[in-house]
């Protein structure tokens, strides 16, 4: 179980940040004050040489931020942008704001009376502190504020789950620079749920199941995999460099699968870029509920530690990678990422009656993941890499259901008697910045296509497919069409394969619904990525993420749509693809207390990449050898091996 901190160009070290914070105090960029939102490597380019880093500080007196770029190599301070917040929108939200929120209300006359006519007291009640969102029409002057708005939650003993008590028709908003409260909306009184969610407690576990036999997943030999330079990986022919971002998580560099001995690059950069949880309940209460919780909570940041035998399990490779909290510090997040390889059942197979060849082999894949704890919902982050050169990603969405009252079944469902789960959806956002033998990028979607009965096709069996070149960034914006099998294909039209065909990676998509918010919301303004499944952009470095750099109370001014205003050719050109997938969940009464987990995800697998299977070459499994006709012919176990 090796544990690597690594400090490599795509990794922040606990040193960088204690140089970054001294090189923002000796420029006076940095005062008792000052709050870091934000501190990150930038992507390491061609164009210019060291370590850049940026950050985002917040002054929590006069709340001024400010976009700041630092050269580490040279101790420089390269820029400095004082932003306005009425338009380019807040900082991400503060940890110590989280805090700040139920010791704001504790003492609020306002909030003291709403919860004693409930029958309730501050010191019983949580209360979970939420991105604002927009609504300018109607809450014009929370314009350039910093603003959480919060719902409560019954808490009945230290241990006890809060989210089984919404304490319904009652929302606060609160000015965290202010520390006071702006507005309360007290609706309705609405009777608390009693049923408790206490999933550990015997009354709901009941006898815990004795029936499981161990599972012992040993490697005798340690992994296939090698780690260099702190994060640097070599696993079967992949290789790539393992990044990490405290907004973003997990991000992969420079992933590339060797081919006759030749290093081909697939991917210079593959991150989920953003993730966004709007809610579906129109009631005045939550009616504002939408959680960017990349943009505006910063997921990395809020990575969990992994456990062995919990978490990850076999032989596991740990990276422990390095933020920084608001004060400047340097915080390691112990074993964040989580590497190892398992087995992924069978990769190719076949009886050949003529020749009497039984062949089979089994694939296998390499796990990189990390998991992250937003408030009530956890989140896993997995990508795969296959023998046969295909990569995959899979969000495992676990934890608590946001709950509500039980009010309107059109909106909501109901988990336990009075306890409501409000129609949400879970909606990702990956970059894939595709570099196809280090060449340039042509997007071409494909779509089978049925052909009518004809002198052609006379019996009406026949069928084909269509490809049509997306040529310029409004083009390249497009819907999934599963009826269609719609796929986009990316190909490097200057590399060909030995039959002539430019070399080339397909996006699977699972065409599951995009955004169900309407056109002209706030949410759909804000987080217009997610209401298409595909976009391509030419590549830009300063585009970093789908919803621009300022996520929380921004109206949406910034991001993927004003992109593409200009329709820039993307045509044999260096891009960055943008796809979107979401999990649409309607809760359902097995998600209560705690949701089993659920996932959502994509792959990209080589479409003419490669000239032949890349898998030739994978051994028959050693541990009993008898997948081949000779193990059969010599008394070998093929007939019988499961």
């Amino acid at each position: 179980m090796p544990t690597t901190t690594a400090t490599d160009y795509t990794l922040l070290s606990e040193t960088e940040i204690g140089a970054a914070k001294q090189l923002l105090i000796d420029n006076q960029l940095f005062t008792e004050h000052t709050r870091i939102a934000y501190l990150g490597l930038e992507d390491p380019s061609h164009q210019r040489a060291g370590r850049h880093i940026r950050v985002m500080l917040l002054d929590k007196i006069t709340n001024s931020p400010k976009d700041i770029e630092l050269n580490l190599s040279e101790n420089s301070v390269t820029s400095v942008v004082d932003l306005d917040s009425a338009l380019a929108g807040q900082m991400p939200v503060l940890l110590e704001e989280f805090e700040m929120v139920e010791s704001i209300l504790a003492v609020d006359p306002q909030w003291i009376a709403a919860l004693k006519k409930r029958g309730l007291t501050p010191d019983q009640v949580r209360v979970a502190p939420l991105s604002a969102g927009v609504y300018a029409e109607e809450y014009p002057e929370e314009s350039g504020r910093r603003i959480l708005r919060g719902l409560a939650f019954r808490q009945d003993f230290a241990e006890d789950s809060a989210w089984a008590h919404p304490v319904d028709g009652l929302v606060v908003y609160i000015d965290t620079i202010a520390g006071t409260v702006d507005q309360l909306l007290d609706l309705e009184i609405v009777p608390v749920p009693e049923t408790h969610g206490n999933y550990t407690d015997p009354e709901l576990t009941g006898p815990l199941r004795t029936t499981q036999k161990p599972i012992e997943i040993t490697q005798p030999e340690g992994a296939s995999f090698t780690v260099s330079s702190g994060n640097h990986v070599e696993w079967e022919k992949w290789s790539l460099d393992i990044g990490f971002d405290m907004r973003e998580g997990l991000v992969l560099y420079n992933i590339a699968f060797n081919d006759k001995g030749n290093d081909r690059r697939i991917l210079d950069r593959a991150s989920i870029a953003e993730m966004v949880v709007p809610y579906g309940d129109p009631s005045p209460v939550r009616s504002w509920q939408n959680y960017f919780d990349t943009g505006e909570y910063l997921i990395g940041r809020l990575a969990n530690s992994l456990e062995l035998g919990c978490d990850c399990l076999g032989e596991i490779h740990y990276i422990s990678p390095v933020v920084t909290d608001a004060d400047g510090n340097a915080r390691t997040i112990t074993n964040g990422i989580c590497m190892h390889e398992e087995d992924a059942s069978i990769l190719s197979k076949h009886a050949d009656d003529w020749s009497g060849v039984k062949y089979t082999r089994r694939n296998r894949r390499l796990v990189i993941s990390f998991f992250t704890t937003v408030g009530n919902y956890d989140y896993g982050f997995y990508w795969y890499l296959y023998l046969d050169g295909t990569i995959e990603f899979e969000a495992k969405a676990t934890g608590i259901v946001f709950t509500s009252a039980m009010r309107d079944e059109r909106f909501a469902s109901e988990m336990a008697p009075g306890l409501g789960a409000p129609f949400h959806q879970h909606i990702f956002g990956a970059r894939l910045d595709f570099a196809l033998d280090d060449g340039p990028s042509q997007v071409i979607e494909e779509e089978a296509v049925r052909l009518p009965i004809s002198k052609e096709n006379p019996r009406g069996n026949a069928f084909s497919r269509s490809h049509t070149v997306l040529g310029t960034e409004k083009q390249a914006v497009r819907d999934a069409n599963m009826p269609a099998g719609r796929t986009w294909v990316v190909t490097n039209p200057e590399s060909k394969n030995y039959l002539g065909k430019s070399v080339g990676y397909k996006l699977l998509p699972q065409g599951l619904p995009t955004l169900l918010a309407a056109e002209g919301s706030s949410i759909h303004q804000r987080a217009e990525f997610a209401s298409k499944a595909l976009w391509v952009t030419k590549r830009n470095p300063a585009q970093r993420y789908p919803t621009g750099d300022f996520v929380n109370q921004n109206p949406g001014v910034e991001g993927i749509g004003s992109w593409i205003e200009d329709d820039k050719n993307i045509d044999r050109e260096e891009i960055s693809l943008w796809h979107t997938f979401a999990l649409t969940h309607f809760p359902r009464t097995e998600d209560w207390p705690i949701m089993p987990v659920d996932t959502v995800g994509f792959k990209i697998r080589p479409e003419g990449f490669f000239d032949r299977s890349p898998a030739l070459d994978v051994p028959e499994p050693s541990k009993h050898g008898c997948c081949s006709t000779e193990a059969e012919s010599s008394g070998g176990c093929c007939s019988a091996q499961g």
